[in-house]
């Protein structure tokens, strides 16, 4: 059985790695922007893991766990295939923006078209050429610009695949979410792909422990589907599953002083911060509505009404 992979036209034969420039678009000033893949092609048969960041262009934790992945991944010791996409988004990439050119939004795209958007062709080149070639996936995120997100796969948990990948990842905390209409994750599920997000950091910031928690989790789940053995990173504990959350919102506008940390366990009508004007003339405790854990929250201060500012994990 031979285990020759093609993309692009372009063949990576057994125990090979390459790196490959698939031509996206133009510039208005004719330059080519293409998208980088590495492709780490083992000696024998396995599963086929991609690995993506960056659809989101400020969100550069996923591009620095996949470079320290690839520094250790080596196709003699690997088998089955990995297919590494560090900047998905090019585009978003270069100007630091979460959207392309356009102001779409990539993760809203798939499956895509050959005749649609910027966004549309380049989410219908990624599944081509990626997505359909693979048996498993992991697409690597941050939060939002302004706030931050602890460790923790979203995924979900009631495909059994899928489930036990989450849990060999590793994470503090794994939430069964359902998938959004034109995300990459709802367009690979509906190929059967089990696929893994993983969130943590905040955009336009490299966050130590966020990047060693990728790391150490994507070896972990190539451990479980027999691609490699990493058997010197063992899971810390057991993950606390999630079914559900809730973002605690700001009753007035003001300035938020927070009060807890990240993967705090909280309870019902506990204080988590407090909301003051300017002036120090008033001051409004913000409490929490649920008993459960702190997964992400606002960096920014000001806040209006509406606002959410703490996400609790319901437990």
């Amino acid at each position: 059985m031979t285990n020759e992979i093609e993309i692009a036209k372009e063949t990576i034969l057994p125990g090979r790695s390459q790196i490959l420039e698939i031509p996206v678009s133009r510039l208005p000033t004719q330059t080519v922007l293409s998208l980088p893949v590495t492709v780490v092609n083992g000696t024998k048969p396995g599963p086929k893991l991609w690995l993506s960041a960056a659809i989101h262009g400020d969100e550069l934790n996923g591009v620095e766990i996949i470079r320290q992945v690839l520094e250790q991944v080596k196709p003699e010791n690997l088998r089955g295939t990995l297919f590494a996409v560090p900047i998905v988004n090019v585009f978003g990439f270069i100007e630091q923006s979460r959207y392309l050119p356009d102001r779409r939004d990539l993760n809203r795209s798939f499956p895509g078209s050959e005749t649609g958007s910027l966004a549309s062709r380049l989410a219908n080149l990624f599944m081509r050429e990626i997505v359909n070639q693979s048996t498993h996936g992991i697409d690597l995120h941050t939060a939002a610009i302004h706030r931050v997100n602890l460790p923790q796969i979203r995924a979900n948990l009631a495909d059994k695949a899928t489930y036990d990948c989450a849990k060999a990842f590793g994470t503090e905390v794994i939430m069964h979410a359902t998938t959004r209409d034109g995300s990459l994750r709802q367009a690979a599920t509906k190929k059967g792909i089990p696929v893994l997000l993983y969130e943590a950091g905040e955009a336009l910031r490299f966050d130590a422990q966020a990047i060693a928690t990728g790391v150490q989790g994507i070896f972990r789940v190539m451990n479980h589907l027999g691609m490699s053995d990493f058997s010197t990173i063992k899971l810390p504990t057991a993950p606390t599953e999630i079914r559900k959350s809730k973002w605690v919102r700001a009753s007035r506008g003001g300035i938020f002083h927070l009060a807890i940390g990240l993967g705090e366990k909280v309870v019902k009508k506990q204080k988590l911060g407090f909301i003051t004007d300017a002036f120090g003339q008033s001051q409004q405790w913000v409490r929490a509505s649920v008993n459960g854990i702190v997964i992400s929250y606002t960096l920014n201060p000001l806040v209006n009404q509406g606002d959410g500012i703490v996400h609790l994990a319901v437990i």
